[in-house]
């Protein structure tokens, strides 16, 4: 059976883990998907302490971008996470130096990408980041990028079974 829960919250608010261990009560072999593209040394600092956390009985997947090439029929996976993963469609849709990434374009590309991986009868745990929760940045691209995860968002909110807002370390039942 199908199922997506979107787990989102604020920076540091425990959604990580939360869906972790959620992951693991369903499954004692999950798949982890990783969206995050390692930028610099302190990032991938970060990645290799999510991984020893994580434990062997994880199958660790690194995708930046097309999920649905991966299947994951009858699996558990924690989609980890949809922040950084609008991040990498945000920036492959920057045509050149000049130009400002496309939000339309890229929204649309990740709605498709998303259906496609989503079409799988698996459990999809997603992780997000609430980034529109504070104020407006004065910097464009931000603001761009800040409209793009909001309303991918909403897009997975919509075809979720249960979403969860992390709040401090609380799971908080929104759907």
């Amino acid at each position: 059976m199908k199922q997506i829960i979107l787990i989102t919250g604020g920076q540091r608010s425990g959604k990580s883990q939360y869906a972790e261990q959620l992951a693991l009560s369903l499954s004692p072999h999950p798949v982890y998907v990783a969206t995050a593209h390692v930028w610099d040394e302190e990032f991938r600092q970060r990645v290799l302490r999510h991984q020893e956390r994580r434990g062997p009985q994880w199958t660790n997947i690194e995708e930046e971008c097309s999920l649905s090439r991966h299947d994951l029929t009858g699996r558990v996976a924690v989609i980890d996470c949809i922040t950084l993963w609008c991040t990498n469609f945000f920036f492959d849709f920057n045509k050149s130096d000049e130009e400002q990434p496309s939000v339309d374009e890229a929204l649309s590309a990740l709605k498709k990408e998303f259906d496609m991986f989503t079409a799988q009868e698996a459990t999809f745990i997603f992780v997000s980041n609430e980034i529109g929760s504070g104020g407006i940045s004065t910097d464009a691209v931000q603001r761009r990028f800040t409209d793009l995860q909001g309303w991918m968002n909403q897009y997975v909110a919509s075809k979720a079974d249960e979403v969860i807002l992390m709040v401090s370390g609380i799971p908080v039942k929104i759907k």
